[in-house]
């Protein structure tokens, strides 16, 4: 499918909505990201990112980009890292579908966990950096920002369990046993919910931006944004201590203290510290939910593969995933299951 947006179109747009905007401009597009295609613009009058929904057809509720404008202009007035959200575009004429425009953030933006380019001390300030940055979003009063009504009522868990399954459903092209397994075990394992917050979805190193002095500037890719759970957030964060080290956010199997990256449990106190909680029990189950939430997302970019409408080169390397991760949600599922049936017995 052609990728191509009429930036004269564009141009008229950027000149009548965005305060002080003087072409010429060009426009390049980020080499990250599979969901919601974003832009560099580079202008007369400055710098400026463009995000926009993928042409072609689209999974029912996927690629929220007007949530995601919300969600800024909710949270910038409030001194959260995140950029400034400058103009949103529901005209579909102007450039084929719905985009909205924010301020490009310059700093520093990791791709490999592990930090390769950075010195020992900078490794852990960081990690630390990224904790309580989550905190902070966690702690946000959600009356305060004008979100009471971002996420639906109800326990979290069961909602996206309901939704990803759905969502997985919607994009499937194969039988996949341990999907099958988890769309019939999740439901009946759900955990309680105490506290309710604003959820980032995507929390991980590739998607936050650092200054030079190891501080967060920005959280970036708002698209699976909700009120929810904040154990849902902070375990997502979490599983990339778990899941093999793959030259991406993934630090499992790497000697963390050579590297003087904190290990799980370090995150964890800090997190709780953070959040006035005593500890997070049960993590296999958030796992496990966690990965099974990723097999719904990376099947619906197999999909997108399919149908020649994914944004990304790396769009038909990430869809071969999907099976690793339904088998690696199965294994924490039955890791959980074992721990529970340990628990129980007589002694």
């Amino acid at each position: 499918m052609i990728d191509k947006m009429d930036e004269n179109s564009l141009g008229q747009w950027l000149t009548a909505e965005v305060d002080g905007f003087e072409k010429p401009f060009s426009l390049t597009k980020f080499p990250g990201g599979q969901s919601n295609p974003t832009y560099s613009i580079e202008a007369q009058s400055g710098s400026y990112v463009l995000r926009r929904k993928p042409f072609g057809e689209l999974l029912p509720s996927a690629h929220a980009i007007e949530r995601e404008y919300r969600l800024l202009s909710a949270i910038w007035p409030l001194q959260f890292p995140v950029p400034r959200p400058i103009a949103h575009c529901t005209d579909k004429s102007v450039i084929g579908v719905e985009f909205y425009v924010m301020d490009l953030v310059r700093g520093l933006n990791f791709w490999d966990g592990q930090l390769p380019e950075l010195e020992g001390k900078a490794r852990h300030a960081i990690y630390m950096s990224m904790t309580d940055t989550l905190a902070s979003l966690h702690n946000i009063n959600i009356q305060q920002a004008g979100l009471e009504d971002y996420g639906k009522q109800g326990n979290y868990f069961a909602r996206q369990i309901s939704r990803w399954t759905k969502q997985y459903r919607d994009s499937q092209t194969d039988d996949i046993e341990e999907m099958e397994n988890l769309i019939r075990w999740l439901p009946d394992r759900v955990p309680s919910q105490t506290r309710v917050s604003i959820v980032h979805g995507d929390y991980r190193i590739d998607n936050v931006v650092f200054d030079n002095d190891n501080r967060i500037l920005a959280v970036l890719d708002w698209e699976l944004s909700t009120l929810g759970d904040p154990i849902a957030d902070f375990s997502y964060f979490a599983l990339q201590w778990v899941l093999p080290f793959d030259g991406a956010a993934a630090l499992g199997g790497l000697n963390l203290s050579s590297l003087n990256i904190p290990g799980l449990q370090e995150i964890i106190s800090r997190y709780c510290a953070a959040t006035d909680r005593q500890d997070i029990p049960e993590l296999d189950w958030y796992f496990a939910y966690n990965l099974f939430r990723l097999s719904g997302i990376v099947q619906g970019i197999r999909k997108r593969v399919a149908d020649g409408s994914a944004s990304n080169e790396q769009a038909q390397k990430t869809a071969a995933k999907v099976e690793f991760f339904a088998k690696a949600a199965w294994s924490f599922a039955d890791k959980f299951q074992t721990a529970q049936i340990q628990l129980n017995e007589p002694r």
